[in-house]
């Protein structure tokens, strides 16, 4: 792939790349990440390692593991909310906040998950996929595929 997509936190002091996603973008509605990103839902996106690279400002991460032990990376100048790993993912991937994103990137969401733990206030309202908790839990809707 030739194009690199850019993106960075609020303050600019970390920055990134990703030459090519893997073709599978969520909403999790999650408490977890509706605090972190202090947002309905975290739109994530996912990358593989070799793919991904901090071009600037590494030292500026700083990582929060939750009671899950999933792992919540964010800037430690302005709190942006960068990148999530959970221990239970597959080690190859890096899950990464869309929003951070400066450049339009070729991916968009494709399924809403931890819908039943989501705020009542913020329901899904497209025809996405809804599941009840991760996408190989209970599916909650029809949506289209």
């Amino acid at each position: 792939m030739s194009e690199s997509y850019r993106g960075s936190c609020l303050c600019g002091g970390i920055r990134f790349e990703v030459d090519e996603f893997v073709p599978r973008t969520g909403n999790c509605h999650c408490s977890m990440c509706r605090k972190f990103h202090g947002a309905a839902y975290a739109t994530i996106a996912e990358a593989r390692r070799h793919h991904f690279r901090w071009t600037s400002g590494e030292e500026l991460l700083k990582g929060y593991t939750a009671s899950n032990s999933t792992t919540r990376s964010f800037c430690s100048s302005c709190g942006s909310s960068l990148t999530f790993a959970s221990p239970d993912a597959d080690a190859d991937l890096v899950e990464i906040a869309l929003a951070c994103f400066d450049d339009e990137v070729p991916v968009k969401p494709d399924a809403h998950i931890f819908v039943a733990s989501g705020a009542k206030w913020a329901a899904p309202v497209d025809d996405l996929p809804q599941y009840e908790a991760g996408r190989d839990s209970r599916r909650i809707n029809q949506g289209s595929d």
